[in-house]
């Protein structure tokens, strides 16, 4: 575990792999596996799983799941959703890329994971680590007793590091299943600029989206909710200085100690079993299999659209909620196709829909599996 720690930290430095993330949670793994004489009865106070711990009582905003909420305050308050309003019909390939949650989750019923349990890892494939750790934080947190009588298993420490593991792969992941799914003359197609938004649509949207999401899936209130709250104090125009907090100091404070606290929970006597091994791989066919999801989507909505109204496929892959990085993945491979092609504000449409699908995706399963 020390070695995984020291690797994340070089990754972050060397290839700015997510370097906000992967260097606190690469610290925290480092902290989290410091050998410390343990022996019953005997505490330390200093280990995370030690009651009355300084990196207990921090924990406690992963298990209790309430640092997600806060981090989705922040997104939701530096995130432009003009893309999104002025072609809303993308937002049919952010619900096309939460396809990666659903078979997930029946592959990890299939490898023998409770109902709970595969629920929590199917959330990876929605590239959301947020929602990762706030659903397995309900669902998967060694406490919940099923109808059974079994206890379900405690996966929060391995979802959470397969999430953020496979957000900061986004460059490395993507770009070969989008060029495996597409043919040249697909990724050369050019996309009309999108329109110019008002501000009152930009105003609006917050309000209606809130209202909608609330009613279709009510148990996602504390993401979506802090999510259309942090965009409307941005697009109000009234509340900078709260925006400016949310967006910078706010979420930067709940990144770092949500990352090092993470991390720290991955203590090898806990984490190394073949529990986090199985949820890896699955971690890692959900992300190819949301990634396809989107792509083959916006493959799919061609064939109702004239000439020169089509999508260009590569656009798909953004449905995964890893904003900005999978937008970003698109304009680059747009570019190095074409170098007019810019693919940017078309990518960010489903990139945020993504945010907003996967949370709802985690809405309903919290509905049915809780």
């Amino acid at each position: 575990m020390l070695i995984v720690g020291l690797l994340f930290i070089f990754l972050a430095i060397r290839y700015d792999f997510e370097p906000m993330l992967l260097i606190p949670i690469g610290t925290g793994i480092l902290i989290g596996n410091i050998p410390m004489f343990q022996v019953t009865d005997f505490n330390l106070q200093l280990g995370i799983y030690e009651p009355g711990s300084v990196l207990n009582y921090l924990y406690q905003g992963v298990v209790q799941g309430w640092y997600p909420p806060l981090i989705f305050l922040g997104i939701g308050a530096m995130t432009d959703f003009s893309s999104l309003i002025s072609n809303p019909k993308l937002m049919l390939l952010g619900a096309a890329a939460q396809v990666g949650i659903f078979l997930t989750l029946i592959g990890a019923l299939m490898l023998g994971f409770a109902p709970p349990e595969a629920g929590a890892i199917g959330i990876i494939g929605g590239a959301d680590g947020p929602t990762a750790i706030f659903i397995s934080s309900k669902l998967a947190n060694g406490i919940n007793v099923m109808a059974n009588g079994q206890v379900v298993k405690n996966l929060i420490g391995p979802i959470a590091i397969a999430a953020y593991s496979y957000m900061a792969l986004v460059p490395v992941i993507q770009p070969p299943v989008i060029k495996l799914l597409t043919s040249k003359k697909e990724r050369l197609i050019k996309m009309k600029p999108p329109r110019a938004v008002t501000k009152l649509e930009k105003v609006l949207f917050p309000i209606v989206g809130l209202l909608l999401t609330a009613y279709i899936a009510p148990t996602a209130l504390p993401l979506l909710g802090m999510l259309f709250f942090g965009n409307l104090l941005k697009e109000s125009g009234v509340t900078k200085r709260l925006a400016v907090t949310a967006s910078n100091a706010l979420i930067d404070i709940i990144t770092m100690l949500l990352g090092i606290t993470v991390g720290a929970s991955t203590q090898a006597d806990v984490f190394l079993t073949p529990s986090s091994i199985k949820i890896f791989i699955l971690g890692a066919l959900s992300f190819v299999i949301a990634t396809a999801g989107g792509v083959i989507g916006a493959k799919f909505m061609n064939l109702f659209f004239k000439k020169g109204n089509k999508i260009n496929p590569m656009v798909g892959a953004a449905g995964v909620s890893a904003v900005p990085d999978s937008a970003r993945v698109v304009q680059q491979m747009g570019l190095k196709e074409d170098p007019s092609n810019h693919l940017l504000m078309h990518a960010m449409a489903p990139n945020v829909a993504g945010v907003i699908g996967s949370a709802v995706a985690a809405g309903v399963l919290l509905s049915f599996l809780m």
